[in-house]
């Protein structure tokens, strides 16, 4: 209940602060739970991903020290939202999302790389989306990654691709990495679908910075 009002509340606020906002090709969303996939570009994008896959519900990853704040940390839960430690992710990491898949009623929002400034993919979401078997769905967040920006009403397109079905039998590091490259060949293609000319560089220095400080593997 509070994810649908949170959800009509997100849309309004969307609408009021940027009212140039386009969803492409939600024909190729699954009718059953999936897993979403995107390059993370700012912080909204999950915000912009999960109106862009209504009516279907979402749980996704945050990062554990948003749960810290008690106001933030009982909307962030009643939001189906969960924390990862990203520098040391626990079993829990996997173990959540695999639930609320299994459940039917959720589908899950991962970003591959982790963070906005790396272009690194890792592995967690081909877990998820085996262990719960259903299938990777990549979209793509193209837009202001500035809030001044998405003030001036730029226009915001999240585009979605077909799905990607990963494969029964032994997960290994190779059909991993495959799955990986598939995604990342889905997240070019559809940028290239929305803007040839598009082009977006993650910032390396503060992707190093966190690196330092511990905050990423």
């Amino acid at each position: 209940m509070f994810y649908t009002f949170i959800r009509a509340v997100a849309r309004v606020l969307v609408f009021i602060i940027n009212g140039n906002t386009h969803y492409e090709n939600k024909e190729a969303l699954p009718d059953g739970p999936y897993v979403l996939v995107g390059p993370h570009r700012t912080w909204w994008d999950p915000i912009f991903f999960a109106l862009a896959g209504a009516p279907r519900k979402f749980g996704f990853m945050a990062k554990q020290e948003l749960f810290k704040n008690p106001i933030l940390r009982w909307i962030l839960v009643h939001a189906n939202a969960f924390g990862v430690d990203r520098a040391n992710p626990g079993p829990s990491a996997i173990k959540t999302p695999v639930k609320q898949l299994k459940s039917g009623q959720l589908s899950i929002i991962i970003f591959p790389s982790g963070t906005r400034y790396s272009s690194e993919l890792k592995g967690g979401a081909v877990l998820i989306a085996k262990l719960a078997k259903v299938p990777i769905v990549p979209a793509v967040y193209q837009g202001p990654v500035r809030f001044s920006q998405l003030l001036r009403r730029r226009r915001v397109t999240v585009r979605f691709g077909e799905p990607i079905t990963v494969p029964s039998g032994r997960l290994t590091e190779d059909v991993t990495k495959a799955l990986g490259d598939q995604m990342q060949a889905a997240f070019d293609a559809i940028d290239h679908a929305i803007d040839p000319d598009f082009h977006y560089e993650p910032d390396q220095k503060k992707y190093e910075a966190e690196k330092q400080q511990g905050k990423l593997k």
